[in-house]
């Protein structure tokens, strides 16, 4: 028994039921029967009356004939039932994920009330949509007011890390361009707002752009295109798929935007497994292996992709209202020789190259190739050691130099895309003073590098057709490769702007920030004002006085950079050793004035550019720096408290306080900063490095082992993992651990003087002298100004009898630390010992 039961609405008194045949024979009656809905009265089955003629009194069964289904009308359910169902499916998945707390925020902005405003600031995260996680990139730290305040100007920096000022974003173009205006116009507002970051390419910075458009910006400053090549989707990236098509590219990031789409590329990365994976960071040196011939096809496709993310750039700047200025982008041509040569299959050239006057033109070509330009602050600057360098160049034999090129035109016509015979080509007619044919040269071999970080001439090209294809007044285009190239006496840019390939030093970013202020006064005249009519631009010493960019925060970027160089492929150019070497003498010279006298000056312009920029946090991070480095550990610590204030959401200012704590053995108190640390960016690898020697050093040995655990897990081929571990094992009297571990660190890293140092010390303690000496020349060799390395040297040097060569060590010991007195009591002994 079954039933059919619907009442005719709220008159209906109740209901009726039609039971077995009754309810078969009218449907059967009816089944061919179209038109509206009918009804049968309880006591009259047979005969169907239309619903208008029925009395509301009545009880009735409502019967709604359909008519017959067609063939297309079940396709037509079977597809909407196969489509709907899964689309269900999949919106309850990802509405489940979302509800679980899976995945990742996409935007590149999160909001965050701080000192009781609403500030919106960045999202670490945002990177996981482009690189695996083991290398992911995370924007610079940033506060930007959630509403503009009226009357500020509020300007975006779009691009990669020489826009972002690396190595230290502090120093970069966009915070001299800050000062510059606000020096100019003091009674104007301005927010510059670095929206660039490391390792991206136009792929990131389209969404990025497209947030831009939406937060309220006055201008937007484009420089970007060094990564298109090795940039995520570039066709010597190792972030995933080498240069696919646009559509596969967009297709891929938006499902990027679902939780499900990032569980999906979560599950893939974790079926390649290990052979799909790249371990760790380890900057460019992770490239090597991704070499792009000149004529590969895939950099066409690259060139593509790069036009239209361009052009939609753009476009969402202009919707937005905002005015756009447009870069074309300036790289070391002359003084950066190319990362990677591919010649072609033809054996000739390389017949030639071998031969003695190809041999004469590398000699010659070197020669040129590594004059020192001096290009600190202040000092290497204009036409000076432009002739200076001239003059140098005028010693080369112009006989030879002729020959030399005669002898790169016949290997050009065997191997026409040979960035390595372009670049000795050009340093050959620099030395002849052919500049103009020297930078044609010079621009051929960054057009054939095969290792593509720098912008090319087809990256350049197609900013400057986008610009003149739009032709919109709220769009300009800055020739900044043209203009900073001025700043060299050959009209080739090279190391008075630049430390290596792309990124610029001191120098180089007020150059390039001079000229976005030109272009900011430009397009934005109407809307600024002025207090200081008549004003000039500020000097590069008056901006980096209220930068905060004192001799010690120089030494420092150039320690860093020194690093840098000595890692491939740095490492492996032609001319690194003259760069390393000129860097060195830089800092040799700011050493000169970082004394005491210094040190006081430094100081009183840190107060007044604090004073002028409260809320500045980069300004109190470069002045805590300082502090840090002249000793006052007090000092540092109130100036990090102020920019974990200024921004409470990053981890930096929570790390460097629980490092301070840790160096004045407050053990708690760096405890509880450092957890914070990982715990706000679990991925913070720092962060358990210093955890973990904090608790070696407390003899919290299982602690340390499970700090280093971790760090071994978010980069199992970092050195400083094992020589953590050695120094672990060490305490635990591991001994045979400890070693281990030490040699795996310097497998990874063969100029790690700490872990030869402790391996050294354990083999001197086993009896194994032969095997201590020889790490102990290594520590010598690698860190020359190191007393204990020229120490323990001497010591064992003494014991195996050799005393003159002790005597050096002990002396030299002296030399560095004259109040070493173990050295002093171990050369009193050499003297009696002599006397006898």
């Amino acid at each position: 028994m079954f039933s059919l039961e619907r009442s005719l609405g709220s008159s209906a008194p109740g209901w009726s039921t039609l039971v077995g045949d009754d309810v078969r024979s009218l449907l059967a009656q009816q089944s061919q029967r179209q038109g509206t809905p009918h009804v049968v009265p309880y006591n009259a089955p047979q005969t169907p009356v239309p619903l208008a003629g029925l009395a509301a009194s009545d009880y009735f069964v409502v019967v709604i004939i359909m008519p017959a289904a067609t063939p297309s009308r079940r396709w037509s359910f079977r597809v909407a039932a196969a489509v709907v169902a899964p689309l269900l499916l999949l919106v309850l998945l990802e509405a489940g994920l979302r509800v679980c707390g899976y995945g990742y925020s996409i935007s590149f902005f999160r909001s965050l009330r701080i000192g009781g405003e609403d500030y919106l600031v960045e999202n670490d995260k945002f990177g996981l949509r482009f690189f695996p996680p083991e290398l992911v990139r995370s924007p610079e730290p940033l506060r930007m007011r959630a509403h503009k305040s009226p009357g500020t100007i509020r300007i975006f920096i779009l691009g990669e890390s020489a826009a972002m000022g690396d190595p230290e974003p502090a120093y970069g173009a966009w915070r001299y361009l800050e000062v510059l205006l606000r020096e100019r116009y003091p009674g104007q507002q301005f927010e510059v707002i670095n929206m660039a970051m490391t390792a991206i390419n136009s792929h990131v910075i389209l969404p990025i752009a497209r947030e831009c458009a939406t937060r309220d910006g006055d201008l937007w400053i484009i420089y970007m295109g060094n990564n298109e090549m090795v940039g995520p989707f570039g066709a010597a990236t190792i972030f995933g798929p080498k240069a696919p098509r646009l559509g596969l590219i967009r297709f891929n990031v938006a499902l990027q935007k679902t939780r499900l789409g990032q569980l999906a590329t979560s599950l893939s990365r974790k079926l390649k497994g290990a052979s799909g994976k790249i371990p760790s960071w380890a900057g460019m040196e992770m490239f090597a292996a991704n070499r792009v011939g000149p004529l590969d096809p895939r950099r066409d496709i690259v060139y593509n992709n790069f036009r239209q993310n361009l052009l939609d750039i753009i476009k969402a700047g202009l919707d937005s209202g905002a005015q756009i200025v447009l870069n074309t982008v300036a790289v070391n041509l002359k003084d950066c020789p190319p990362f990677a040569s591919i010649s072609n299959t033809n054996p000739i050239p390389q017949i030639l190259v071998s031969q003695p006057e190809t041999q004469k033109l590398h000699s010659q070509s070197n020669r040129a190739a590594t004059l020192p330009l001096p290009f600190g602050r202040g000092e290497g600057r204009g036409e000076g050691s432009a002739r200076a360098a001239d003059a140098r160049l005028a010693l080369a034999d112009s006989n030879d130099l002729l020959r030399s090129v005669q002898t790169c035109q016949e290997a050009a016509k065997l191997d026409s895309h040979s960035a390595d015979i372009q670049y000795h080509w050009a340093q050959c007619l620099l030395a002849l003073t052919n500049y103009p044919e020297a930078r044609s040269h010079c621009q051929q071999a960054c057009d054939f590098d095969a290792l593509p970080f720098r912008a090319d001439a087809r990256i350049n090209g197609a900013i400057t057709e986008t610009a003149k294809g739009l032709s919109n007044p709220n769009l300009r285009l800055l020739d900044a490769a043209t203009l900073l190239a001025t700043n060299a006496a050959s009209g080739i840019p090279g190391q008075e702007s630049f430390y290596e390939h792309a990124h610029f030093n001191f120098d180089g970013n007020y150059r390039l920030a001079r000229l976005w202020a030109d272009e900011v006064e430009h397009l934005l005249a109407a809307k600024l004002r002025s207090s200081n009519p008549g004003a000039t631009w500020a000097s590069q010493e008056v901006c980096e006085r209220r930068l905060g960019s004192s001799d010690w925060n120089r030494a420092k970027v150039l320690r860093e950079v020194v690093q840098r160089l000595e890692r491939p492929p740095l490492s492996e150019q032609a001319k690194n050793a003259q760069r390393i070497a000129d860097l060195k003498e830089w800092q040799a010279r700011l050493a000169k004035h970082m004394d005491r006298a210094g040190a006081a000056r430094a100081h009183d312009d840190f107060l007044d550019a604090v004073m002028r920029a409260r809320d500045d946090y980069h300004v109190h991070q470069n002045f805590a720096n300082f502090l840090q480095a002249v000793g006052d550990v007090g000092g540092a610590m109130n100036e990090w408290k102020e920019v974990r204030d200024l921004i409470p959401h990053n981890v930096l200012p929570y790390f460097a306080i629980g490092r301070l704590f840790a160096s004045q053995n407050k053990t708690d108190e760096a405890e509880v900063n450092l957890n914070k640390a990982v715990s706000m960016r679990p991925d913070f690898i720092e962060g358990w490095f210093v955890l973990g020697q904090l608790h070696i050093n407390e003899s919290r040995m299982d602690d340390a082992l499970k700090d280093i655990a971790h760090a071994q897990h978010l980069q199992p081929n970092d050195p400083r993992v094992y020589y953590e571990y050695g120094r672990a094992y060490s305490k635990m009297d591991r001994r045979d651990d400890a070693i281990t571990n030490y040699r795996r660190a310097i497998e990874l890293r063969p100029d790690y003087w700490e872990a030869h140092a402790e391996l050294g010390g354990h083999f001197g303690l086993e009896g194994k002298a032969d095997e201590s000496r020889k790490e102990f020349e290594e520590v010598v060799r690698l860190k020359p100004d190191l007393p204990m390395g020229h120490l323990n040297l001497g010591i064992l040097l003494m014991k195996q009898g050799h005393s003159d060569d002790a005597r050096h060590q002990f002396e030299e010991t002296l030399r560095l630390d004259d109040k070493n007195s173990p050295a002093r009591d171990y050369l009193q002994q050499l003297q009696q010992a002599r006397t006898r």
